[in-house]
């Protein structure tokens, strides 16, 4: 067999680069097909879930939720500012 000249090189690349091309769209395409199955599945328990009346706190009431859980109870008097405290002695 005659030894390839750098044209025909060329294109023997491109046409394997073609080929990897095609399958990687392949896995692609099938790989979309299957999030879409997963999308539809979710939403159809989401619609499901939310004729049976099941509903999420509202996002203030979370988060005042979270907040408290947060939040630490600290007794004691609160002091604000420089003007609240007493002024020291010195005794010599």
């Amino acid at each position: 067999m005659a030894e390839l000249n750098e044209q025909q090189t060329h294109l023997a690349s491109l046409l394997k680069q073609r080929e990897e091309i095609v399958s990687e769209i392949n896995e692609l395409t099938a790989k979309a097909e299957s999030k879409k199955e997963l999308l539809l599945r979710t939403l159809g328990a989401v619609e499901y879930l939310q004729q049976v009346g099941v509903k999420l706190p509202e996002p203030e009431e979370a988060q005042m939720t979270e907040e408290a859980a947060e939040t630490p109870e600290v007794e004691g008097e609160v002091v604000e500012g420089e003007g609240d405290l007493p002024e020291p002695t010195v005794e010599g």
